[in-house]
């Protein structure tokens, strides 16, 4: 019964055409580590997984006989294991959906689609990537932090004058420097234009005497998306 089953199982299997899709899910893979790596940061062992996914959502879909459903099915045991890993930016989620969708195309015998959406991909981030398209965003989140006399009253002396500039304003934190004599404002501003951070600089040093302030980037793990 046994030496049936994998007889018949045999009969379905085309070793070369096996072949051939393993082999374009391997290319394809580069195509996309490569792509990965243009202007951008990574780890080799990240590029090494880029390079392998395809094939190996391709051998699980053909092993479940093109079953889209079940072969979904079967990688999603796989997510057991994702609390071990380290979420990824947005270049790193995308390039691993690109990965999947060449595994998945290649192993439903679609190797035609993948080569033609995989080139389409490709030439469309590496434009936008050289053009730096939605890097030169002016609206920009700050962290300001204004130092100003210690017998000045703080409240609301800023408020009129970063209003001005930018919106969603609070103040996150105050305290005391320079041994008491001066006290230190921070302040969350999302301004209006970027290009005009230094003139905001220059209106709050008029106001607080010429004494420092700085302007700092916000750290958020919102970057990552």
């Amino acid at each position: 019964m046994l030496e049936d089953v994998v007889e018949s199982s045999m009969m379905n299997v085309d070793v070369w055409q096996i072949i051939m899709y393993s082999g374009a899910s391997v290319l394809l893979g580069v195509l996309v580590a490569c792509v990965h790596m243009y202007r951008n940061t990574y780890s080799q062992s990240f590029i090494v997984t880029l390079t392998i996914l395809p094939i190996l959502v391709q051998s699980v879909i053909m092993l479940v006989n093109g079953n889209v459903g079940t072969g979904i099915a079967v990688l999603g045991a796989f997510s057991l294991i994702r609390f071990r890993s380290v979420a990824g930016g947005a270049r790193e989620i995308s390039s691993i959906f690109w990965s999947m969708g060449i595994g998945l195309a290649t192993g439903m015998g679609y190797l035609m689609y993948a080569l033609i959406f995989s080139a389409f991909v490709a030439i469309v981030l590496i434009v936008l990537t050289r053009t730096k398209f939605g890097s030169k965003s002016k609206v920009a989140e700050r962290s300001l932090r204004i130092s100003i006399p210690e017998d000045i009253d703080y409240a609301n002396l800023f408020d009129d004058l970063l209003q001005n500039y930018g919106y969603e304003i609070s103040l996150e934190q105050v305290r005391t420097t320079n041994m008491g004599s001066l006290m230190e404002l921070r302040y969350y501003i999302k301004l209006k234009n970027i290009e005009q951070e230094k003139e905001l600089i220059d209106a709050i040093r008029t106001k607080n005497g010429n004494l420092p302030v700085i302007s700092g980037r916000v750290s958020s793990i919102k970057a990552e998306l």
